[in-house]
């Protein structure tokens, strides 16, 4: 009897109750799993404290990418409420220019915000929810086709940011803006060369504009199906060119943009 308790004492945990054990596991705890289990040779315990370490060593790294993409936040902190803005649409053949100004808490603790032509569709929409719900607020600015048309793209994209500043429900103190400086608004105004790729306020604001227009155009893939616009979001693929030769213009298309192919 005593030899079968002292066999059930010295028995090792099962690999599967250890792999638990670190997946329920905070963040803030695994190295000291890994410490606790650092002395198990099992080569399936060992596989899981690498693929542990190696989750530790990411999040040091993104916490230290996160830390870069503030130093402008940093650097104007002094300001109370900090707007970052930025625009999606330019270059295509159909659709809304759009831009959005986002105004993010001073202690905003989301992981991976980046430019958004460098994220996923899914990690875009999944950092949109994150944003908009962390948010003291956002604003959305659209500029139509035919508004582009009359005014050219540059002039649309101003009024689009001027719209998604007046559209805020708090007003901000100082503007981070992608690369530009906008006409007409009497805010100071920092731009940034590249800025949704250096701030996190300018980032988070491309990602907002991009899900937002990409949703839309989704939608009017359903009104106009032979223009592939869920797939290609206005610009000018193949498909597209294709069908407008095919079947025309659509009331959504930039006709100063698409002449060349009519």
């Amino acid at each position: 009897m005593q030899n079968e308790e002292f066999n059930k004492e010295i028995t090792p945990k099962k690999i599967a109750l250890i792999k638990l054990e670190f997946m329920q596991a905070d963040l803030s705890d695994l190295p000291a799993l890994i410490e606790s289990y650092g002395s198990d040779d099992r080569s399936g315990v060992q596989a899981i404290c690498n693929q542990y370490r190696n989750k530790i060593e990411a999040q040091q790294k993104e916490l230290d990418r996160m830390a870069i993409m503030k130093q402008y936040e940093a650097k104007y902190s002094d300001y109370q409420y900090i707007c970052g803005i930025d625009e999606v649409g330019r270059g295509p053949f159909a659709g809304p220019v759009m831009a959005c100004a986002v105004i993010l808490p001073k202690d905003c603790d989301i992981l991976y915000i980046n430019d958004s032509k460098q994220l996923s569709e899914k990690k875009r929409e999944e950092l949109y929810d994150e944003i908009i719900s962390s948010a003291i607020a956002f604003g959305i600015g659209s500029i139509p086709p035919n508004q582009i048309d009359e005014m050219n793209i540059l002039q649309a994209t101003y009024e689009a940011m001027r719209k998604a500043i007046n559209n805020l429900t708090v007003k901000p103190d100082i503007l981070l803006n992608d690369a530009v400086t906008i006409p007409g608004v009497n805010i100071k105004q920092i731009p940034i060369i590249k800025g949704d790729a250096k701030s996190i306020s300018i980032a988070a604001a491309s990602i907002v504009a991009k899900v937002t227009r990409d949703r839309l155009m989704i939608a009017y893939d359903k009104v106009f199906p032979a223009y592939d616009f869920a797939s290609n979001k206005g610009y000018g693929s193949p498909k597209h060119i294709e069908a407008i030769k095919e079947f025309g213009l659509t009331p959504i298309h930039r006709r100063s943009f698409v002449k060349n192919f009519m």
